[in-house]
């Protein structure tokens, strides 16, 4: 595989490869039309925002910001935000290769604001400040990142864009305020309404039988009316293990599944 490259500031730096995530979002609550809002330039001057989509952990969020990026024509760098991201992870690293040269290789951070793509910050709320502080520069009207051991300054491509992603649960580590401040607007996912998660139900699970998806709704607004909640993602996983378990040859696959997917280790629903 040919890899591509690009030298910055005299410093030859290989770039990572975009994502090819193509799951297709059911827009509701204007979701989409919002991001696409922040992410506008009104003026050549005005850069645009930052925003964050905060939600329970299964909504889309990430299937959301992919899809949105590729209906404006861009590619998509998803980096995935860790308890132990270091702020190089983030920007430049240097790489031995065989042949005992060093080698610069650029994050999907760098990537994205080199190429004009959109970046991912995945489960932001999972990074530690110092690795935030690297970025701040590229958050305001500055747009660049420095990395220390290439000895560089990236300027970001006029169309790079950044959304983060973060989950509506226990945070590892609470945002600093001047991080807050350059990620906004917050745009809060909620779940979708009954009609359309039945819409989604039968788009994204095609080969489920019929009974099987009707008896996965029915089980869905049974645990909800019992103010349990459950996400897109347990929804979808639920319909389609239970039809694995039919092909298996097993009997009572809806029970089994919802065992199996909905209950929580310790026992509970």
């Amino acid at each position: 595989m040919t890899m591509d490259r690009v030298t910055i500031q005299g410093v030859e730096v290989t770039l990572a490869a975009a994502d090819d995530h193509e799951s297709e979002w059911v827009d509701y609550h204007d979701y989409a039309r919002q991001l696409e809002a922040a992410w506008l330039r009104l003026s050549a001057v005005e850069p645009p925002l930052n925003p964050r989509l905060i939600g329970e952990p299964g909504l889309g969020k990430t299937t959301l910001g992919c899809a949105v990026a590729r209906r404006l024509g861009r590619a998509v760098y998803i980096f995935q935000c860790t308890t132990d991201t270091r702020p190089e992870d983030l920007l430049i690293t240097p790489v031995l290769t065989g042949d005992r040269r060093v080698e610069y290789r650029a994050s999907s951070v760098v990537t994205a604001m080199v190429r004009g793509g959109v970046l991912l910050l995945d489960e932001g709320n999972r990074m530690p400040e110092r690795s935030w502080a690297s970025l701040a520069p590229l958050m305001d009207d500055r747009r660049y990142v420095e990395s220390a051991l290439a000895a560089v300054k990236v300027h970001a491509h006029p169309d790079f864009r950044l959304c983060v992603t973060m989950n509506d649960d226990a945070s590892v580590y609470e945002l600093p305020g001047y991080i807050q401040s350059r990620l906004k607007p917050k745009i809060e996912i909620v779940s979708p309404p009954w009609a359309l998660q039945e819409e989604i139900l039968r788009l994204k699970c095609p080969a489920v039988d019929d009974d099987l998806l009707h008896g996965v709704f029915e089980e869905l607004r049974r645990r909800a009316a019992a103010g349990r909640k459950d996400s897109t993602r347990d929804m979808l996983t639920l319909a389609q293990y239970a039809q694995k378990l039919r092909a298996a040859g097993l009997g009572e696959p809806l029970r089994r599944a919802v065992q199996q997917v909905l209950v929580k280790p310790d026992g509970t629903a």
